[in-house]
């Protein structure tokens, strides 16, 4: 078997997962190829580009104007009326482009108070409220304790977070982008701050702002994790349905080169589903990159033990891709989106955080685009098993190795066995309907046989013969008749 031809459509280069700029960084597809930094940049050119052509183009109209108001002091009667028009048409684009231009700088009051009706309506129970609060109390308690040995830079840390918290709670009514856009420069900031201000070594910088991530996050997170002004929620439903309509896919064709026959690797692999699943209870940004590594690290111990050496790249992505298939995480698409805006941007950037995390990022694009190609299959066999006609083969009970529980033994032998009735139904289900159509031809053909012997032998009926008289009637001769027997009584 050509393993390199199975992995056509499963290969993913690692150097397709650094940034497209060439930083040396690794990229994300929410960023369009770019890492977080080169992101940044060129979302601040594409804005200030759109706001001086704005700027440019209300200047102009405002020049037009006034040179049409100048024009129009030496024109009379009718001509006044046109200039009118004009000036009323000019004016109102010049107000709808300079308007456009502000919003860059401040929202409309009146989204402000739709958010505030959506996030209202979308209030949660009390037994949910009480448990954020009680998780935001700990986290605050531990905080202050953190800051505490940090002394004068923690003071100055805990200011700039209350200063923080305080103005995007005056900025609920901004895009989700842009309030991202301030937690990775307030991010950005405090680090600079600690670095250059304080002088505090790079390993407790660090440390610090995970604690600062872990703070701002854990209160900030009702409101930004799966806004109602996004479609996260709806990407989230596509992802489900998507990898529940690949159930069938088995590990033979991704190749993944993980037998979980063997009770350890089995072990392994259960808690690596264990783990991406549990990314969605978790609130800090850093805590579900946690999940999400974790996860990768029983994928490469169950790599290591089947293969009985270290794992590659390319052996990862394929298991990757059959754990996220196997486990269908909740709400996958809102997790990752919510990584990508509001964690520490240096995790995503380096380190085995993010590369773990890019990888699931190509997993999630590879579900989604998944195709015969992909998994060696035609692609009438690919249809059949999507529409659910039919399921791959299952590997027969008698394959399995001596370790294996029973329990497993017996689930696999009764789903082949439900295979086998499932086809044998299919079966009677065809000769049924061939049967009724041979019936239905079988009349027709009979109807029209006896049509045809009608037609050419047609029924005559003949008129009434007279009836022949009766033995005993008036016409006859009885004298010559015997007479009746009598009865006739003896006596004993």
């Amino acid at each position: 078997m050509n393993l390199k031809s199975e992995r056509r459509g499963i290969h993913v280069d690692q150097s397709e997962l650094l940034c497209k700029k060439g930083c040396g960084y690794y990229g994300n597809p929410a960023w369009q190829g770019f890492c977080s930094k080169c992101w940044r940049e060129e979302y601040h050119k594409a804005r200030q580009k759109q706001i001086q052509e704005d700027w440019e183009l209300a200047e102009r109209l405002q020049r037009e104007e006034e040179e049409a108001y100048a024009s129009s002091q030496s024109t009379q009667g009718a001509q006044s009326l046109t200039f009118s028009k004009f000036e009323e048409k000019k004016t109102n684009e010049k107000t709808r482009k300079v308007t456009t231009v502000k919003k860059f700088f401040t929202a409309s009051s009146r989204a402000g108070a739709k958010k505030a009706e959506i996030q209202e309506a979308k209030a949660p129970s009390p037994s949910i409220h009480r448990q954020a609060s009680i998780e935001t109390d700990r986290v605050s308690k531990e905080f202050i304790e953190f800051i505490r040995t940090y002394q004068k830079p923690g003071q100055d840390i805990y200011k700039q977070c209350k200063l923080f918290l305080d103005t995007m709670s005056h900025k609920r009514e901004l895009s989700i982008e842009e309030q991202s856009e301030c937690a990775q420069d307030f991010y950005q900031n405090v680090a600079d701050r600690l670095q250059t201000r304080w002088k505090v070594p790079p390993e407790k910088v660090e440390k610090a702002m995970d604690e600062v991530e872990k703070y701002i996050m854990t209160r900030q997170y009702k409101y930004v994790f799966c806004p109602e002004t996004t479609d996260d929620e709806k990407k989230d439903l596509a992802v489900q349905k998507r990898i529940r309509a690949l159930h069938w896919v088995t590990p033979q064709m991704l190749c993944v080169p993980v037998s979980e026959e063997i009770p350890e690797v089995s072990d392994m692999v259960v808690k690596a589903i264990t783990d991406i699943i549990e990314m969605d209870s978790k609130r800090v940004p850093r805590d579900k990159l946690a999940c999400i590594t974790k996860c990768s690290k029983h994928i490469f111990n169950a790599i290591k033990i089947t293969k009985n050496e270290p794992a590659s790249a390319d052996d990862f992505l394929p298991t990757l891709i059959y754990i996220v298939l196997k486990g269908n995480p909740p709400r996958l698409q809102s997790n990752i989106q919510y990584i990508t805006r509001f964690c520490n941007p240096s995790r995503l950037m380096t380190g085995e955080d993010g590369y773990y995390f890019t990888n699931l990022c190509c997993a999630v694009a590879f579900i989604e685009k998944l195709d015969a190609q992909s998994l060696n299959l035609s692609q009438e066999d690919f249809d059949r098993f999507m529409t659910g006609q039919t399921s791959p083969k299952k590997q027969e009970s008698d394959s399995f190795s001596p370790d294996v529980c029973l329990g497993v033994k017996q689930m696999c032998k009764s789903l082949d066995l439900l295979s086998q009735l499932n086809e044998r139904q299919e079966r009677i289900v065809s000769e049924a309907k061939k049967l009724e159509k041979d019936l239905i031809d079988w009349t027709d053909g009979i109807a029209k046989e006896v049509e045809d012997i009608v037609e050419k032998y047609p029924l005559e009926i003949k008129p009434k013969s007279q009836a022949l008289a009766a033995i005993d009637s008036e016409n006859v001769e009885n004298d010559k008749l015997p007479p009746p027997l009598q009865p006739q009584v003896y006596a004993g």
